[in-house]
């Protein structure tokens, strides 16, 4: 009987300071056996946001901690680990030289291959922790820092086919939500405040629509929230404009993936079509629930992660590390951490207002 293959993953790229292990059965299906986080919201809640020095002060008083506990909960041995995994970006440089520096000095110490994770691809291969994933299948990757539709063609092998020219979703909901007077981190809490308000009340801009394809863009819709809540005065005003933002939310989102669609399917032969929404902002009921209609309407089959892995964590690292494990895809220890390192390098870089699309 084969070893079954131990990796341990970390990841500190922004304000979760996280490790895991995870290991394969014996039909070669991911199991988490630990995945712990370590958030950070009490530190950055009084400055509305995440600052970058206090996260990676943070990281460094507690990754050792959190490393241990990953591996004592996962009922093994640090000397039984195969390889080490760590985020190399993209994200913020002081937090993510913390884990990356943490995971290359173990590997060292253990003699174990180091693996380099791009954390977006983590985000890309996350639902494979809880689903059967084949190659190709169109993602929708929607987090904090990015918003994009990419045609999935394998391990490191990425075709983007659009993606928001400003702020990214994630980002759109945290500052509707400070703009609305939730207290950080207030993403997700937009969803509370919709439940009580009227989706249709606010008439709020839907910014290339009807243009671009499938790129996005945010910040106009922000603007407009700002404008709006200069006026407000009431407890139900502000449920109204949190529903408001959430429903035109939806909406650029429906029409937008059904141009991916189209987009993804004149770019591969496809027996079966498979669409996968993973970051942070996957875990809204309301975006879910659109995208699984749309995607029953178009013959799609739609895969989420778990909402314990929408978010940044390490068993979605330690996932990429296993597939990498499996390939022999190690790296040197002198790799760099990347702040910004997409997943296609060859798509356009897409930034302004200006852009012409």
């Amino acid at each position: 009987m084969r070893k079954k293959t131990l990796i341990l993953g970390i990841e500190s790229s922004c304000d979760e300071t996280a490790a895991s292990v995870i290991t394969e059965d014996e039909r070669g299906i991911p199991l988490v056996l630990s995945n712990v986080i370590s958030s950070q919201i009490d530190i950055h809640k009084e400055f509305g946001g995440v600052v970058p020095e206090l996260a990676a002060r943070a990281h460094m008083e507690k990754i050792d901690l959190i490393v241990q506990k990953a591996i004592k909960d996962s009922g093994k041995k640090i000397h039984e680990i195969d390889a080490v995994a760590s985020t190399a970006g993209p994200g913020l440089i002081v937090c993510l030289s913390v884990g990356l520096s943490f995971g290359k000095a173990l590997a060292s110490t253990l003699k174990k291959p180091f693996i380099a994770v791009n954390h977006l691809e983590g985000h890309a291969l996350s639902p494979k922790l809880n689903s059967e994933l084949t190659y190709p299948y169109l993602l929708l990757l929607i987090s904090g820092g990015h918003t994009q539709f990419l045609n999935v063609q394998g391990l490191e092998k990425y075709k983007r086919l659009g993606t928001t020219i400003d702020d990214a979703l994630g980002e759109a909901f945290d500052k509707t939500a400070k703009l609305l007077g939730v207290e950080f981190p207030g993403g997700p809490k937009i969803e509370v405040l919709a439940e009580k308000g009227n989706p249709e009340k606010f008439h709020l801009p839907k910014p290339i629509y009807s243009r671009g394809g499938c790129n996005l863009s945010f910040a106009g819709l922000k603007t407009a929230i700002l404008k709006i809540t200069k006026k407000i005065k009431t407890d139900q005003e502000r449920f109204d404009l949190a529903a408001s933002f959430q429903n035109t939310v939806v909406k650029i989102l429906h029409k937008k993936t059904k141009i991916a669609f189209r987009e993804f399917e004149k770019q591969n032969k496809l027996k079966n079509k498979v669409f996968v929404v993973a970051g942070g902002v996957a875990a809204n009921k309301n975006i879910r629930s659109m995208l699984i209609n749309l995607c029953y309407k178009e013959n799609y089959q739609t895969i989420f992660p778990k909402i314990e892995f929408c978010g940044d964590n390490a068993a979605m690292i330690a996932m990429v590390g296993l597939e990498k494990f499996k390939l022999k895809k190690f790296n040197n220890l002198d790799f760099p951490a990347k702040p910004r390192w997409p997943l296609d390098s060859d798509a356009a870089f897409l930034k302004g207002s200006g852009l012409k699309l």
